[in-house]
């Protein structure tokens, strides 16, 4: 009798400390190319999901960028990758045609909120000076034959500006219509562009810190442009979101800018098991400060918001949004 109760006993033990789950995930995370800041903050993230036992992440550099990220979810060609909320809106609901995305309907956030981007508009101070514009708005509303420069197709700096520049019912077509000029190349010929006054404005779609504009602004008097409130608004409703410009960001810009930005979201597909992306999504959420060491601009990471819709972009996945329930965090 006493041998049978100690087996009890025994058996009785070791179903109380054998967890509630078993994982056995080995997973692929579609990043770019080594050197990139998409490959640093893949490979933190990568750090921190492996502390879930039975979760392995192996890391893929076969993303072109960000933008075209969600196909890499949808051909089934990586687990897991990084978009920026708003492309992962629109590769979900109506696909990119400029950056050759078609619609995807199965990709998923897990997590949204990596970074502190944010819509860039600049003009030339020696524009300013000549025209007396000083807002897009009024530069629309007058049809001036403005020289425009931006990034390449398919980059968030294109799209950003084709969406700042779209919801004020205008297309490049129609600013090359005015008598202007729509010229989309790299970002080191922006800068020197602007530094010879070959243009008079640009739109891009950035960081605090980004080396090209850095440099324009410490070379030459740029203005920098504060959007309407009503534009600012409209550009939310595209998935964007606030951002503040803090003075001194770029030289000779004093005051605050207030504008929109799309930061960067984890994705995954919907079909990914669902304690998977739970145990992801708590595993980011609770070493936020190891991926903050990893980059400054993953400190910006707040799980509290990280679920919320004007983050993600797209739907979360159903593990990801449990996780968020049960910590009282937003997460629609």
């Amino acid at each position: 009798m006493k041998n049978t109760l100690a087996l009890i006993l025994a058996v009785l033990m070791m179903v109380a400390i054998v967890p509630a789950f078993a994982l056995n995930a080995d997973l692929s995370f579609g990043t770019q190319e080594t050197g990139t800041a998409g490959y640093t903050y893949a490979t933190a993230i990568q750090t921190v999901i492996q502390k879930v036992d039975g979760i392995n992440v192996s890391l893929l550099t076969n993303s072109a960028g960000n933008v075209s990220s969600p196909v890499l979810i949808q051909e089934e060609e990586a687990d897991l990758t990084m978009s920026n909320s708003a492309p992962a809106l629109w590769a979900t609901t109506t696909g990119i045609e400029s950056a050759n995305v078609p619609v995807c309907p199965d990709v998923r956030c897990i997590a949204g909120g990596l970074g502190h981007d944010f819509v860039n508009v600049m003009f030339t101070q020696k524009f300013v000076d000549e025209t007396g514009i000083k807002t897009i708005e009024e530069l629309v509303e007058k049809k001036y034959p403005v020289k425009l420069v931006i990034k390449k197709n398919g980059t968030l700096g294109e799209l950003a500006a084709e969406k700042v520049f779209g919801v004020l019912g205008v297309t490049f077509d129609d600013i090359i219509s005015w008598g202007g000029v729509v010229e989309k190349t790299g970002g080191a010929q922006i800068k020197d562009g602007l530094q010879d006054d070959l243009y008079d404005m640009t739109v891009d779609h950035i960081g605090a810190g980004q080396a090209n504009t850095t440099e324009l602004c410490i070379n030459h008097a740029m203005y920098d442009v504060q959007l309407a409130d009503e534009t600012l608004a409209k550009l939310c409703e595209e998935g964007f979101d606030y951002v503040t410009v803090e003075p001194n960001t770029w030289n000779g810009q004093t005051e605050a800018i207030k504008t929109v930005g799309s930061q960067q979201c984890v994705l995954v597909s919907a079909n990914l098991d669902e304690e998977v992306a739970y145990q992801i999504t708590k595993a980011m959420c609770e070493n936020k400060a190891v991926l903050a060491e990893a980059s400054a601009a993953l400190g910006y990471f707040d799980p509290a918001v990280a679920g919320s819709k004007a983050l993600t972009g797209c739907e979360l996945h159903p593990g990801a949004a449990r996780y968020y329930e049960e910590m009282g965090y937003a997460f629609k």
